[in-house]
């Protein structure tokens, strides 16, 4: 009896009580601006990340104009999905504008616009430019500042936000 009550000290207190607590999931509804393709899937559950969500995640990001695909460091989308739990729409879809560049796309569009960084995350996937319907770019940006987890480019004129997890900085 004694051994009984002693395992009963080690027990969860989920379990316990008869409420099971589910690893948080991690989802991330997305919507690409050029492809007009939409994303919704939960990528981590708890630590563990889905290499099939992420095999999705990847393909959804690529580069379209090359039809390329990087592998993304899943940082980045804990980061949005942070991100949009932090500026109050966690459930959001987000709509993606850029997502990963190829090279050669990166030289073509650094060509035509002084915006666009020669050694860009974006080649590294690690960089996304977004925007998020019925929040102001603005309000967006502040909340991805608050956050501290990398770059954060604030585009007011295109109405869109850069977002990287590299090291912290703003412009």
């Amino acid at each position: 009896m004694r051994h009984l009550l002693l395992a009963a000290l080690f027990l969860p207190a989920s379990f316990v009580s008869g409420k099971l607590t589910a690893p948080r999931e991690y989802r991330l509804r997305l919507f690409n601006t050029h492809t007009l393709e939409r994303l919704d899937v939960v990528y981590r559950r708890g630590g563990v990340y889905d290499p099939g969500a992420l095999m999705k995640l990847d393909l959804f990001l690529r580069d379209w104009r090359a039809d390329r695909v990087k592998h993304y460091d899943p940082r980045l989308f804990d980061l949005l999905t942070e991100l949009a739990a932090k500026a109050g729409r966690p459930e959001a879809e987000i709509h993606v504008v850029c997502g990963y560049r190829a090279p050669a796309t990166n030289k073509s569009l650094r060509g035509r616009s002084s915006g666009v960084a020669e050694k860009s995350l974006h080649i590294k996937g690690a960089a996304v430019d977004i925007r998020l319907p019925g929040t102001r770019t603005s309000r967006l940006r502040d909340a991805a500042l608050a956050l501290k987890g990398g770059g954060v480019g604030y585009y007011a004129r295109s109405d869109f936000l850069h977002v990287d997890i590299g090291r912290v900085r703003r412009w």
